[in-house]
Order: C-alpha cells, then sequence, then structure tokens
C-alpha cells in the first residue's frame, strides 16, 4: 500500500549506513596500512590517523541529518490522523469486499448484549449492522450502539463464521466515514501477530502504522506516544492466538491471557480506553473462566433470519428469475432445515458466491442437512472463487484445488488422522519454512546438502586469481569447506530477522558482550599476522552482526519471515566477504583478496547465513509437481480469494469446514 514512504527511508538509511560502514572499513585498512610501511613525518601519521576519524564524522553527519523533527504540534497529529484514516479505509475496503464475495451486498447482522457480571459497560440491548432493512426503527445500527456504549469497548463474539471479522469492519469503515478531526482513527490489527512476550499495545500499535500502512518508525512513534487519544484499537481473533487442546478452546490460553491483560491496563487518561475486540463465543467463554475484558460490553451476534437472507439473496442476485424458487421456499418455510442452516453467515455467503453467475440455486431444495449442503457448496466453491476473483496467473481451478489439499496433508505430519476425523483434530497454521517435510525428510536434507556444497565448491575457479604458490592450498581448502558446509546443510536451522538491541538495556549489556568479544578474538587472531587492527575490525564486526539478529517473532509476515532471513544471511555474508577480502587483500594483493572475499562471503551467507530460507528454496524445487514454485505469491492469492486467511507468520484456511473438506477430497469432485 502506498504510505508515507517509511520503506523507501529505510531502505535509504541502511544503505547510507552499510556504505558509510565500509567507508570507515576502509580507511582504516588504508591508514594502518599507509603507516605500517613507515617513513612518515610526525604530522603525516596524524593527517593519515584523521583520515578515517574524517570518514566516520561525515557518515555520523548524513545519518543525523536523517534525523526527522520530532514535535507534538495538534495541528500537524490532526493532519497525520487524517492521513491515516485515508489509508485504513483504503487499505480496509477490498478486505471487507472480499469477505462479502467481492460484492458490496452485506447481510444485516443482528447481535444482543450478552449479560457479563463482572464490571459490564453501559450498553443497548441489541442492535444490528445497517439502519435499513427489517427490524424496527428504534433498533440501532453498529455505529450508533458503538457509541452509545459506555465506556467505549466492544466485545464482538459469535460461532464460527458467525461474521465477527465483517461487523467489526463495518463499523471500522463507518466511524471513518463520519469521522470529525478529532474523533480516533480505527486500525485493524490481526491479533495472531502480536508478540505477546516482546511487545506492549502501544509497541504493537506502532508495529501496525509502520509495517501495514507505510509510516516512518519515529513517525509512528510519536502520533501512538504522544497522540493515542487519535487511535482506536480494533482487535481481531482472539481466538486464533492458541491451539486447541484436544479439540477444545484452552482456559489457561497464555497468549490471549496476556492480550486481555494489556487490554485492561490500557485505558486514556483516567478512563479505561476505548477499543474493540472481537473473538469466536467457546473461546472466549472458556477464556471467562480466568480471566475476562472488564468495562466492555459484549455481544453475541445473532443467526440471521430468513428475512435478512432473503434480502441479501435477492440483492447478490444478477438474475432473479434463478433465484425466484429459493426465495420462495425461504419465504413459506422459515423455519424449516434449509432455512436453518442459511442462518449462518458463511454459508449464506458461500450460496451467494457459488451461484452468483451461473448454475441453479433450486438444487439447494433438496439438501436439508448442514453436511450435505456443506458438501455441495463446497465442491463448487473453489471453481466459482477461481472465476470471480481476479487471477492475473491464470490458476485453474484444479490447480488450486490439488494444490489446497496437498498442503492439508502437512497438518497431518504422521499420517494418522482418518478421512472422516472430526476438523477439531487438525492442526492449523502453515508456516512456510516449515513445509519442507511434505517433500521427504530425506530428498529435501540430501538435495540441499548437494547443493550447497556445489555452490561453495564453485569458488574454486577463483584460483586462478592467487598467487601461484597458493592455487593448490587454495583449491584444497575450497573443497574442504564445500565437504563441511554439505554436512552442515543437512541440518535445519531456524530463521532469523533483523534485531535492535539498543532498545533495552539487556540488548545492550548483550551487544556491548558481543562487541568485545570479537574486538578481542580479532587481535588474538591478528597479532600473529601483524594485522591486529585489522583482523580486529573483522571478528567485532561479524560477532557485531549476530548480536543485531534473532528468531522472527510472531509479528512477522508468512513471506517477510523468509525474505528476512535471506536479508540476514546475504548481509552476514557480504560483510564477512568485504572484511575479509581486505585482510586477504592486503596480505596477497587487493584483486584476489576483494574478489575471493565477496564470493566466500556470499557463499557463506547461502550456505550458513541464509539456513531457513535455502532449505525453503530447496522445498519448492523438490515439489514442482505437487506446489506452484512460487507458492508465496499463491497464498496470497489465495487469501484474495477468500480461500485463506493470514495469521501471523502462517497461513490458515479460510474456515476449518473448507480444510476438513479438502483433506478429504484429493482430487476436485464432479460437480454435474
Amino acid at each position: 500500500m502506498a504510505g508515507l514512504g517509511g520503506r523507501r527511508q529505510r531502505r535509504k538509511g541502511l544503505l547510507i549506513g552499510v556504505v558509510g560502514a565500509l567507508a570507515v572499513v576502509v580507511s582504516t585498512v588504508y591508514a594502518v596500512r599507509a603507516i605500517s610501511r613507515g617513513h612518515f613525518e610526525p604530522a603525516d601519521t596524524v593527517t593519515v590517523l584523521g583520515f578515517p576519524l574524517g570518514v566516520m564524522g561525515i557518515v555520523l553527519a548524513v545519518l543525523a541529518s536523517r534525523k526527522a523533527v520530532e514535535g507534538n504540534d495538534v495541528e500537524l497529529a490532526r493532519g497525520w490522523a487524517a492521513t491515516l484514516a485515508a489509508q485504513v479505509e483504503t487499505g480496509e475496503s477490498p478486505v471487507w469486499r472480499q469477505l462479502l464475495g467481492d460484492d458490496t451486498r452485506r447481510i444485516n447482522l443482528t447481535y444482543v448484549l450478552h449479560p457479563t457480571t463482572v464490571r459490564p459497560a453501559a450498553a443497548p440491548a441489541a442492535g444490528r449492522m445497517t439502519a435499513d432493512g427489517p427490524g424496527p426503527a428504534t433498533v440501532p445500527d453498529i455505529v450508533t450502539y458503538y457509541r452509545s456504549t459506555r465506556p467505549l469497548r466492544l466485545v464482538v463474539t459469535g460461532a464460527a463464521g458467525a461474521g465477527k471479522t465483517v461487523l467489526a469492519l463495518e463499523l471500522m469503515l463507518a466511524l471513518i466515514d463520519g469521522r470529525a478531526e478529532d474523533d480516533p482513527v480505527p486500525v485493524r490489527i490481526p491479533l495472531s501477530r502480536w508478540d505477546t512476550e516482546r511487545q506492549s499495545l502501544p509497541e504493537l500499535l506502532q508495529q501496525r502504522l509502520v509495517e501495514a500502512y507505510d509510516w516512518p518508525p519515529e513517525l509512528a512513534a510519536g502520533l501512538v506516544r504522544h497522540h493515542r487519544r487519535l487511535l482506536l484499537p480494533v482487535l481481531d481473533g482472539l481466538d486464533e492466538m492458541d491451539p486447541l487442546v484436544n479439540g477444545s478452546p484452552d482456559s489457561a490460553a497464555p497468549r490471549a491471557t496476556a492480550v486481555i491483560r494489556a487490554l485492561n491496563d490500557h485505558q486514556r487518561g483516567r478512563d479505561p480506553g476505548p477499543l474493540i475486540l472481537t473473538c469466536r463465543t467457546r473461546h472466549y467463554d472458556a477464556l471467562l473462566l480466568n480471566t475476562g475484558v472488564l468495562d466492555a460490553a459484549r455481544i453475541a451476534i445473532a443467526p440471521v433470519d430468513t428475512a435478512n437472507a432473503r434480502t441479501y439473496l435477492a440483492d447478490r442476485s444478477l438474475d432473479p428469475a434463478r433465484w425466484q424458487p429459493l426465495l420462495n421456499h425461504l419465504a413459506a418455510q422459515p423455519g424449516g432445515p434449509l432455512a436453518t442452516v442459511l442462518s449462518t453467515p458463511w454459508r449464506l455467503c458461500l450460496t451467494a458466491t457459488v451461484y452468483h453467475h451461473d448454475g441453479n440455486p433450486a438444487e439447494l431444495l433438496a439438501l436439508t442437512g448442514p453436511d450435505t449442503l456443506d458438501r455441495h457448496l463446497l465442491a463448487r466453491y473453489i471453481p466459482a472463487a477461481t472465476r470471480i476473483v481476479p487471477n492475473p496467473r491464470g490458476y485453474t481451478p484444479q490447480e488450486v484445488h490439488r494444490w489446497l489439499h496437498h498442503l492439508t496433508t502437512h497438518l497431518d505430519p504422521t499420517g494418522t488422522l482418518h478421512a472422516t476425523t472430526p476438523q477439531g483434530a487438525e492442526a492449523t497454521d502453515l508456516v512456510l519454512h516449515e513445509l519442507w517435510p511434505l517433500a521427504g525428510r530425506t530428498r529435501v536434507r540430501t538435495t540441499d546438502a548437494l547443493l550447497t556444497a556445489l555452490i561453495v565448491l564453485s569458488a574454486h575457479h577463483l584460483a586462478w586469481l592467487a598467487p601461484q604458490y597458493m592455487a593448490g592450498p587454495f583449491v584444497v581448502l575450497v573443497s574442504a569447506l564445500a565437504a563441511m558446509s554439505g554436512v552442515l546443510a543437512i541440518r535445519t536451522g531456524s530463521p532469523r530477522s533483523p534485531a535492535n538491541p539498543l532498545r533495552t538495556p539487556q540488548g545492550r549489556w548483550e551487544l556491548a558482550g558481543w562487541l568485545t568479544f570479537g574486538l578481542a578474538a580479532g587481535l588474538v587472531i591478528g597479532l600473529p599476522v601483524g594485522f591486529s587492527l585489522t583482523g580486529g575490525l573483522a571478528a567485532a564486526s561479524m560477532t557485531l552482526l549476530t548480536g543485531l539478529t534473532r528468531e522472527p517473532g510472531s509479528n512477522l509476515g508468512a513471506r517477510a519471515v523468509i525474505r528476512s532471513d535471506a536479508l540476514v544471511g546475504l548481509t552476514f555474508g557480504l560483510t564477512f566477504g568485504l572484511l575479509f577480502g581486505l585482510v586477504l587483500g592486503v596480505m596477497y594483493g587487493l584483486l584476489f583478496g576483494l574478489l575471493t572475499g565477496v564470493a566466500f562471503g556470499l557463499l557463506t551467507g547461502v550456505a550458513r547465513g541464509a539456513q531457513a530460507s535455502r532449505r525453503y528454496a530447496v522445498f519448492l524445487l523438490c515439489s514442482r509437481r505437487r506446489l506452484p514454485f512460487r507458492l508465496g505469491l499463491f497464498l496470497d492469492w489465495a487469501v484474495t480469494a477468500g480461500l485463506m486467511r493470514y495469521s501471523g507468520p502462517a497461513y490458515q484456511y479460510r474456515h476449518r469446514e473448507l480444510q476438513h473438506w479438502l483433506r478429504q477430497h484429493p482430487q476436485p469432485p464432479s460437480t454435474q
């Protein structure tokens, strides 16, 4: 999404930092080399030593000039909020439309206030999504309902597929549509991305502004820190944070419990802080055994009544004549089995999507049970979604079905689940760097080891640049490194992501420890060969890089984990290669040193730095006939098509019913 240039500024800052660091290292090596040759007057020695200091001063000046000017101006904050409101509306409107089956017609959901015994908020007894449609005029729409709640804290609960996210999005977009300049901007955050062990709620809001709306970190921090009253957190999917226990919600759910504690601590001035939270009914009821959101109104989404169901289907239809038999049946039997089955918003939207362009909705009259109806609709859902949603890569319904089925086998890695096993027994998270066993553990490990060894072995071509007396030992060294890298590649590495250790006292102490260790190791290594400073800088830089990485938190997106790991590996390798090349260049010639160093550095980055992303690439190579090579792009498209959804660093099937059905059907069933 187009934002405020935060990513562009970070890329420029990273480029300036890398170039500046290299300039400082090169100037330092030059100064050491020049002084080691001697024949300098004292004044010349001072001049040479001042060269790297001057370069360092220029780099620091450039970086300092990029620092944003901090401000606390009210008018400026209002402008930021207005910009954010426009970004939220632009970003969430397509999500809202996609959840409605790529349409603008919506089901007029109704809800009732759920009784709460511990510190409930004051709120109307019932409400509906929009003011139009069937029902008394006195029943408020969702915006009026929320604004009538005191304090402004709302918990939306409902069964699976009840429309919780749709209702929250409707409220968000309506609040933005009628927003005054001092009203808060609703910001939706998928709760699966909250790293509760490392982040507070303000830090989560700041991260959302940076990642979803491309805000510069300093600007996002300023808005969250000084003008939090202009932000309304909309926290979506409390039920997605913790795994089920024996197919049932966990009452102890540690991450969800941590979220509730943070929300109970959230306040604005002396009052509880406004918020909107969504959660499945069973999960929230389980959590209430230990804790719950205080000073909040909990509403429960009701089943869709027949009048609203008929209105929705009639509004969605492109050919009213095709739909008339089904509409007449629902009107004649409002309490019948089919009307009861279609009282779930998910099934109702699924029906409208499947028969949107063609087909005969009257087929449903012969299907009265929920299981029979689900099987009938799901068999037609993937072809309909593939046809309705933009499909620039030309995925066919048969390919989509087979790929999604194959991924369900990862959620049953032991192969012990029978096709008729209840859906609650299945795992749900598809994490890209953890999918590699799907292609066969032995096959992937062997391929990974061979490719890694061949990549490292390719560096022996640089032997022609080495001094003649070193060519033979150089080839032997490369061969040994290739064999060692191949053996090490059998092990599965964890992904890494950049970290900022300066944010916490513990991180600063750890960084200082890494730096001290690196300098000491460099001096020990460098003193015997006469290049103590150069060796120290090289070793210090490598250990410093180690201290600047960590395992990615659950806040990173699915593909971002792979990109982050690859970036860390290549940065690690390139930095190591340049520094190692400078050392070799001083000893054996600049051209040989730099080329050899950069080559070895990049190979080291691929072989040892980017382990998780390399293993993922090997997995894709081994899965060419079962999965698309650009799997991440396909899964992103599947999210847009309503087949999948994001859950922090994982993908999940949009509904457990769809996952369960796909596991039972390896091949696309006939819809004739």
